[in-house]
């Protein structure tokens, strides 16, 4: 008889955790162990039930009932700074940073003790060499890119030395070479016989890159499986319960007038990586789809900023929104002139986080004239507008009308394009669409753009996930260190020819010249 071998031990274990919200039960008796020197993925739709697990596994939230145990025995982890002193570290989906402190700085905060700022630098600087995470020590957050962002949170973490790794939608804003340099820091660290909890939406990363995964849907344990013997579809099925349609493509149709014109549009920037425009020009039709591809910091959220109107312009007939120089106009006026815009960091930029979702709704509504009139908010308005979007986006929270930051991200994205769709725009400018969002929502949120494209709005998506523009936009075009290369169709171009012109090879697009 052969002899099996011995299973890891789990480091941490969540034994029957059940934890509810008022009517809502968010976790009803869910287990799961996550074993040294592996990767565990955790799985399930937004609303699942996956980040109200992590949090009562980090200190953040406390169970109802049910226990967690540490190397087999029972603990209480009273708060985050509790279960950081045992070795368990969590880099999360939404950011704890200080945009005006440097990275240094930030990282100085979340770590126990005093050190030097020059032997901390130092400390990071070893850190990005090891694991190629690409973080420049005097950096201002602020300066930074949200896939920067990320890579810092992540330093942080690590410098933390934790046994217990987990993590929240890490590759959610990497591209794919850095997604790769994240794999090979996980494959070293459960060599070291760490363990790390994988939490993504991207089944083929979690595939690829996991031991074990453990599937919620509902707020309830659904399977315990070895994602490497599943299929993207098996998987997909045991989160949502269904097959997960794919977004359909539209076949050849005529396109309108142009809804948005970029025209010799230039920023000059402020030194920072990605804050400069150089030359940028193209053209939105009524009733397709646009993507722009690139590596995270090139110059697209200066491009989505410009647009929307926060950043002004000096040229004032570089934008024209639906026949109107829009250049010299505020993010209301635009948005008078029907046009929508969502950017990708939803907390703090899409949405505020301590206002309750309805208030949030008001943001970017109340110069429709419907829901605000001589100055007096019509609550039962906006409340029906609110409904509206939970109902039609599928937005899944506790309570009546939460505050933004209790939603996960999945749903808070849900909510903001559910927001900016409803108001029937002819221009939706979207920063990074799916992030962090399911399978089923992701298509549902594509599936989406693509109807409402097809009725004759002009849809700018920004992505830096390539599949997700090649499955569904009508024409692309790379953002490189500022410049912009002419918009191609996607049935004429090639992932190849996309890679280079996202290295920098710009002669391969042509910059800088007019849509066709």
């Amino acid at each position: 008889m052969e002899d099996v071998p011995e299973r890891p031990r789990a480091l941490l274990e969540a034994v029957k955790l059940t934890k509810k919200f008022g009517s809502l039960v968010a976790n009803d008796q869910v287990s799961l162990a996550i074993r040294a020197g592996e990767t565990h993925a955790l799985l399930g739709e937004n609303g699942a039930g996956k980040s109200t697990l992590v949090k009562m596994m980090c200190g953040l939230l406390q169970a109802d009932s049910g226990e967690l145990l540490y190397e087999g025995t029972p603990i209480v982890f009273h708060d985050p700074a509790s279960s950081r002193a045992k070795g368990v570290g969590v880099v999360f989906q939404h950011f704890a940073l200080f945009d005006a402190m440097t990275v240094v700085e930030n990282v100085a905060l979340g770590l126990p003790g005093h050190q030097p700022l020059p032997v901390l630098a130092a400390r990071i600087d070893d850190c990005v060499r090891r694991y190629g995470l690409g973080v420049e020590p005097y950096r201002r957050v602020g300066e930074l890119s949200v896939g920067e962002r990320q890579r810092v949170e992540i330093v942080r973490c690590l410098l933390g030395d934790p046994r217990v790794l987990i993590l929240d939608e890490p590759t959610s804003v990497l591209t794919p070479d850095e997604s790769e340099n994240l794999f090979r820091t996980v494959d070293l660290l459960t060599d070291e016989g760490r363990a790390v909890l994988f939490i993504s939406h991207k089944l083929d990363e979690v595939r690829r890159l996991c031991h074990r995964a453990t599937v919620l849907r509902g707020g309830r344990f659904i399977a315990e499986v070895d994602p490497q013997q599943e299929t993207f579809g098996s998987l997909a099925r045991l989160m949502v319960g269904a097959d997960v349609p794919r977004t359909p493509r539209v076949t050849a149709h005529a396109l309108g007038a142009p809804r948005l014109l970029a025209l010799h549009l230039n920023v000059a920037g402020d030194g920072s990586r990605g804050s400069t425009l150089r030359d940028i020009n193209f053209e939105v039709h009524a009733g397709e789809i646009l993507g722009i591809a690139g590596v995270a910091g090139n110059g697209q959220t200066a491009l989505f900023d410009v647009l929307s109107g926060e950043t002004e312009v000096t040229d004032h007939e570089s934008i024209v929104i639906d026949g109107e120089m829009a250049g010299g106009l505020s993010p209301t006026q635009r948005r008078a002139l029907g046009a929508g815009f969502v950017p990708e960091e939803r907390l703090g930029h899409a949405a505020a986080p301590d206002m309750r979702l309805s208030d949030n709704v008001l943001l970017t509504t109340h110069g429709d004239g419907h829901i605000v009139k001589a100055g007096i908010i019509r609550r039962a308005t906006l409340f029906g507008r609110f409904q509206e979007i939970v109902k039609g986006f599928d937005v899944r929270f506790g309570g009546k009308d939460p505050k933004a930051r209790r939603l996960s991200g999945g749903n808070m994205q849900k909510f903001v394009i559910g927001r900016e769709v409803l108001r029937n725009p002819v221009l939706i400018v979207v920063d990074q669409p799916t992030w962090g969002v399911d399978a089923a929502a992701a298509a549902f949120i594509r599936t989406t753009l693509r109807e409402h494209a097809a009725q004759g709005c002009a849809v700018l998506v920004i992505s830096q996930d390539l599949d997700e523009l090649l499955e569904f936009a009508d024409r692309i075009a790379v953002m490189s260190e500022g410049r912009l290369t002419t918009p191609v169709p996607v049935a004429g171009t090639s992932r190849e020819a996309i890679g280079l012109a996202m290295g920098g090879a710009h002669h391969a697009g042509g910059e800088g010249s007019h849509a066709a």
